[in-house]
């Protein structure tokens, strides 16, 4: 018996969102020497999305229906529902975001499915799944074994896994859809864009973000010279915006925006996970902070113990030495 891998394409306006990308990643790795990784796209006039995914998956469900072009969680969970109880694949992936909090709680309580939600890992073990989470507000990975069944369902925290370049060639297999009736209780009004600040801190392939450390807007400056001497942009953790300091378009973390830069240096940042999981992702992290114990040294590549305002002056003017040179 083959064990299945699905993950549900989250895509907007066209355009598939990275955590796809990331839970395909993970797919690929749970599908090896098991079955087949099948990305499970619904939505309308799809060709453009199919051929993005292609690279990605060994088989692409691509299911249309004019009422699947924008999303709505009660067309998904009907269309949903009725391919998961046909096809019954082992473990069904979907990121934990708006998008996967919104459908995929119903759909495994009306498939009687276990299911785990905000993981950062899952595992196959001797054919047991288990889930990996953060408790105590991170400060504990616990993992959890998932109780016998023919399937499961699992969200993970976007930033879990770096996606990796696709080496596959999907073949495409055209589902007919499950819905039957419009549905007249819930619709889709319109996607409003959110306003975009001067900055956009996800395109940079350098941010330097700041925290707590920096103890009052005072010193942005000097935040500001260093991020502009290196040619990066200036981003933040959420006590900064919360007093003010920077607005909320420059927050990096779970309530803010996820950041996969060439360089990430954290400067005067404790490492709560809320805050590390929206730059992980980076290739590079280099950590300044003068408590040795600080969590972000557990994710950083290269750690800086001392206080950031004896360090950032002397790499200012390093940066400037160098330029000049």
């Amino acid at each position: 018996m083959t064990k299945d891998i699905y993950v549900i394409v989250e895509h907007r306006q066209e355009n598939i969102r990275d955590i796809t990308f990331e839970l395909l990643t993970k797919g690929y790795e749970l599908s090896k020497d098991r079955g087949k990784l099948n990305a499970v796209l619904l939505g309308y006039q799809n060709e453009k999305l199919v051929d993005s995914l292609k690279p990605f998956a060994d088989t692409i469900i691509n299911i249309e229906d004019e009422r699947l072009k924008d999303f709505n969680a009660e067309y998904y969970q009907i269309a949903l529902s009725s391919l998961l109880q046909e096809k019954k694949p082992f473990i069904t992936l979907t990121g934990q975001t708006a998008f996967g909090i919104d459908f995929a709680p119903s759909l495994a309580t009306s498939l009687d499915m276990p299911y785990t939600a905000d993981c950062i890992n899952v595992e196959i073990d001797n054919e047991k799944v288990l889930t990996e989470k953060q408790i105590y507000g991170g400060k504990v990975n616990s993992k959890v074994l998932l109780a016998d069944n023919w399937g499961y369902i699992v969200s993970l925290r976007p930033g879990s896994f770096a996606p990796k370049e696709g080496e596959l060639s999907a073949e495409v297999t055209t589902v007919p859809s499950a819905i039957t009736e419009d549905i007249d209780y819930r619709n889709f009004v319109q996607y409003v864009e959110a306003v975009k600040g001067e900055v956009d801190i996800t395109q940079s392939d350098i941010v330097i973000g700041i925290g707590r450390g920096i103890k009052e807007d005072k010193n942005l400056p000097l935040m500001e010279e260093f991020a502009k001497s290196i040619g990066g942009v200036l981003a933040c953790s959420r006590p900064v915006v919360d007093a003010g300091w920077l607005p909320k378009d420059r927050q990096v973390g779970s309530s803010g925006k996820t950041v996969k830069p060439k360089l990430y240096i954290a400067v005067g940042i404790s490492g709560a996970f809320q805050h590390v999981m929206g730059m992980k992702a980076a290739d590079i992290i280099v950590a300044i902070n003068k408590d040795p114990n600080a969590p972000i040294f557990t994710v950083a590549d290269y750690g800086i113990v001392a206080d950031l305002f004896q360090v950032i002056p002397k790499l200012n003017a390093k940066i400037t030495e160098m330029k000049g040179a």
